[in-house]
């Protein structure tokens, strides 16, 4: 099989620079040697020790480049690819104003599969190479962005959003569909080539209880699939989740309540996080995904980093784009760097 390798400089990691001294977990070789054997990373290691160990590889000399793997953007909006940047709005006026309006054209499978196309474009001249993304309550939206991520050979987690109160009547689909849809689009597209299916509720405000139950059902019975939804982003979003579940413990209890709490769950946001739920989710070992172009530019708040990590909750990072004004990685780990300085 072909081998090539890759020589320039390389960083690495051994641990998490959050919970240990960042200089003992951190390696930078300014003279590293990055083995690919077919389409696969083999090795990482001084350039001279590979050299020795693949005398027949290719060699690709970026000098004094920095070799880095593709950036992973665990949490976005594909749909809002087109409407990034619309400023002036907080949450819930931002999603009835920009948001709603701009996702109800996606049941036009030629309009998402432009937007598709355009937002994997965009990310892989950004350096990233795998998306978790929502889609829109529309089957065709789910299907555009599976085919134009299989077309690019990149690695994809994505699902139809549901929604079945709280929104346009372009976008409310029934407990039914949404189970019906979801379980049809995860059975034609879960685990084909690098794609990935999560069952996606898009927030406890727009889905009634019977739904979430369903979607938990769903999962249940889908136990590797991932599940992606958001949690506590801004306070006034808090408080209309306390009035629709009077009976919740807390906001994440609204999930775990219907089957939506567990390991491969991704719960975008969570800044304003109780006690109790920081604990369940460290527990169960579900992850938070932090987005702090999305925190400032709509006015959610700082989210506590270094709290969560000392707490044992897992963590990625994204851009939420269009809530996220970059699709740029290195501008929202900078983003991450600003928010960790604030607070």
């Amino acid at each position: 099989m072909k081998q090539y390798l890759l020589l320039g400089q390389t960083l690495s990691f051994s641990g998490n620079p959050l919970l240990a001294p960042w200089e003992n977990v951190t390696h930078h070789n300014s003279a590293g040697g990055v083995l690919i054997t077919g389409d696969r990373i083999t090795a990482v290691d001084n350039a001279d020790t590979q050299k020795r160990a693949h005398p027949d590889a290719t060699i690709v000399d970026y000098g004094d480049a920095l070799i880095h793997a593709g950036f992973v953007d665990a949490h976005m909006h594909y749909p809002q690819t087109r409407m990034i940047a619309s400023w002036g709005k907080q949450l819930i006026d931002w999603l009835n104003t920009y948001t709603f309006p701009e996702e109800s054209r996606f049941g036009d499978r030629a309009y998402a599969d432009a937007v598709a196309a355009d937002t994997l474009d965009l990310a892989l001249a950004h350096g990233t190479t795998t998306l978790t993304s929502f889609c829109t309550i529309h089957p065709e939206s789910v299907d555009a962005f599976f085919g134009a991520a299989a077309q690019r050979n990149m690695a994809v987690v994505a699902g139809k959003t549901c929604m079945d109160r709280n929104a346009p009547d372009t976008l409310v689909d029934t407990v039914k569909s949404a189970y019906d849809d979801s379980k049809a689009l995860l059975e034609k597209w879960h685990g084909k080539g690098r794609a990935t299916y999560a069952i996606t509720p898009r927030f406890s405000p727009t889905s009634t209880p019977d739904q979430l139950q369903t979607l938990g059902d769903l999962w249940a019975e889908n136990p590797d699939c991932l599940m992606q939804t958001h949690l506590s982003e801004q306070l006034p979003e808090i408080a209309w989740v306390k009035d629709l579940y009077p009976t919740s413990r807390d906001y994440l209890d609204t999930y775990e309540t219907h089957g939506l709490l567990g390991a491969k769950g991704l719960y975008g946001h969570s800044i304003y996080l109780e006690p109790r739920e920081i604990d369940r989710l460290a527990e169960v070992g579900a992850a938070v995904v932090h987005c702090p172009t999305s925190n400032t530019f709509i006015g959610s708040g700082l989210c506590d980093v270094l709290g969560l990590a000392r707490a044992g909750v897992a963590m990625g990072l994204a851009t939420d784009t269009g809530g996220g004004s970059s699709f740029s990685m290195l501008r929202t780990m900078a983003a991450a760097y600003e928010i960790g300085q604030l607070r």
